[in-house]
């Protein structure tokens, strides 16, 4: 079975040289780039399971790179980690709107890099047992394949929006507090930040389209899928 690969974008040569190490220890295969250019170069070509992206780069910034990574369809479901010395909320916020699925505030330690990659890959892979499919109108989820459609058409959902889609589905018509599904879609604890929540929900709403108001909000609470 090949090795997952994670593409390591950050522009300080001792942090790259930390991560390729902790990485490449714990059996990935890590591709290195120092700035946006050649970041998304390498994206292109090697199209990595997943990018650990700084924000603050020479040219393209980290916002930007997530950006064209989400736009392009050789790399619009690469899983994303965002880097960053900011501790700013609206920060992390934004790259969140722009499709990364996770996000980790420096300075970090190689063991929480490490959780935060094997939980997201997690996430792309299909359960084991039968083959489970949802159908609501013209809104279809293959469990299984990790795929959702409406009428005929595949939604472009990163691995985080299609975790947390097939959790709400999963406990359809119960509600989901933001602390429940941070914990079961996450897989770790995230204090403080149910916004994070929020901000996956809208984007799965955004794409789900006519289907948007399948998924309630349970006000002070936490969301409901309907039955």
């Amino acid at each position: 079975m090949p090795k997952e690969t994670i593409l390591v974008v950050e522009d300080d040569e001792d942090i790259r040289d930390l991560l390729k190490f902790t990485l490449s220890s714990a059996g990935y295969t890590v591709l290195e780039a120092g700035e946006g250019g050649e970041a998304m170069a390498k994206a292109r070509r090697s199209r990595p399971d997943l990018v650990l992206l700084d924000l603050m780069l020479p040219g393209m910034d980290g916002f930007e790179i997530c950006r064209e990574l989400k736009k392009g369809p050789e790399t619009a479901q690469t899983a994303v980690i965002m880097l960053t010395a900011r501790g700013e909320e609206v920060d992390r916020i934004v790259g969140l709107e722009l499709g990364a699925d996770d996000y980790v505030v420096k300075p970090f330690s190689p063991r929480e890099i490490l959780l935060r990659i094997k939980n997201l890959l997690r996430r792309g892979k299909p359960e084991n047992g039968a083959r489970k499919l949802w159908r609501h109108g013209g809104l279809t989820v293959d469990m299984d394949a990790h795929r959702a459609e409406v009428d005929g058409e595949e939604l472009q959902l990163t691995a985080t929006e299609f975790k947390l889609l097939a959790e709400l589905i999963r406990s359809q018509g119960r509600v989901q507090t933001r602390d429940q599904l941070l914990n079961t879609v996450w897989g770790y604890e995230f204090d403080g930040y149910a916004r994070t929540v929020d901000t996956h929900v809208r984007r799965l709403r955004q794409k789900l389209g006519e289907y948007a108001d399948i998924v309630e909000t349970v006000r002070g609470v936490g969301y409901r899928f309907k039955e």
